[in-house]
């Protein structure tokens, strides 16, 4: 079986830390906000095997599929040959800015 390595950008990392500051806040308890985040990257963790999932966007930035995530999460990614690359994770009905999907992802 095909393994991925799975690669956050910048923004993704940034994004998480703000959703467990969100949870946080409005949880008022960040065991609950750390727990989430770490449901979020275990679910990443799984493209590793799996990465053919989500709704296929072309029409925002050829390859790009989006996926939720305990219905209040869309993760953006792109599969190339070796790894999944993770562009955003937005958190409760933030929007994909059209400019955000066409930044090219780097290949290692």
């Amino acid at each position: 079986m095909k393994r991925y390595h799975i690669r956050l950008t910048d923004q993704a990392e940034l994004d998480l830390a703000q959703i467990y500051s969100f949870v946080r806040r409005k949880s008022a308890s960040s065991v609950v906000a750390r727990n989430y985040v770490t449901r979020i990257k275990i679910f990443v963790s799984g493209f590793e095997t799996y990465p053919e999932r989500g709704t296929i966007r072309e029409d925002l930035r050829p390859g790009l599929r989006i996926v939720g995530f305990e219905r209040r999460v869309s993760v953006a990614f792109i599969v190339e040959t070796t790894e999944v690359v993770v562009l955003r994770i937005l958190y409760a009905g933030q929007q994909f800015e059209i400019d955000e999907m066409s930044i090219s992802a780097p290949s290692n």
